[in-house]
């Protein structure tokens, strides 16, 4: 479980290729202070470390995880945004972050407002349904705050949120532009009330029936 806090911005040094499939990055001296099969998360995707050294960790990169992310499109020199799991009575900064990738979005628009920079996005059905202005969302594994979000009939949305500066220089944020892709991680707590909930919403009522309510 992570927060959607970005500690460390990483770079890439060597990416998966059949017969390899790992993914190689390097990092300050000492950050995260990790072990051999610690969670990390990469861009938003929970990874496990399987070497660690003081300046560099290694994680293995399953096909599925390439499919569903955009990991698959990093090249050597890429950086990449880090944090390390979470910890019993950590502070949670952001939200309740998993680590599992729902849906790959695409940046549709990136603008300056005085010290603020507002990012748009396009989150396709799988994320959209989620999102809620002030709620949250995970991009490339930052908790960002909701400021708007534009149902589409495709089932798709157009999310917008507003950046301050900090995030701008810590995190991948300062590199998007316009057609960047980035991993979106939907609010959990949506996703297990919806999954909850579900067959009581569908259920027929007493006496009737759902479209009776």
């Amino acid at each position: 479980m992570f927060a959607g806090i970005v500690s460390e911005l990483g770079r890439v040094s060597e990416v998966p290729v059949p017969g390899r499939e790992r993914l190689v990055i390097t990092h300050r001296p000492g950050w995260g202070r990790l072990a051999v099969g610690d969670s990390v998360a990469v861009n938003g995707c929970c990874l496990t470390a399987v070497f660690v050294s003081e300046t560099s960790l290694v994680v293995e990169v399953m096909p599925e995880t390439l499919r569903r992310t955009a990991l698959g499109l990093l090249a050597v020199g890429d950086a990449v945004n880090l944090e390390a799991a979470l910890r019993l009575q950590a502070a949670v900064g952001g939200h309740l972050v998993s680590g599992h990738v729902d849906a790959v979005g695409k940046v549709l628009a990136v603008r300056r407002e005085q010290n603020a920079v507002w990012l748009s996005l396009l989150a396709p059905p799988a994320v959209a349904r989620y999102c809620v202005p002030q709620g949250s969302i995970a991009v490339d594994g930052c908790s960002l705050t909701l400021v708007s979000v534009e149902d589409h009939e495709d089932g798709s949305a157009s999310l917008a949120v507003s950046l301050i500066p900090h995030t701008v220089e810590v995190t991948l944020a300062g590199r998007y532009g316009p057609g960047t892709v980035a991993n979106l991680e939907a609010d959990l707590i949506a996703k297990l009330v919806e999954r909850m909930t579900g067959p009581y919403l569908l259920a027929p009522a007493r006496g009737g029936t759902a479209g009776d309510r």
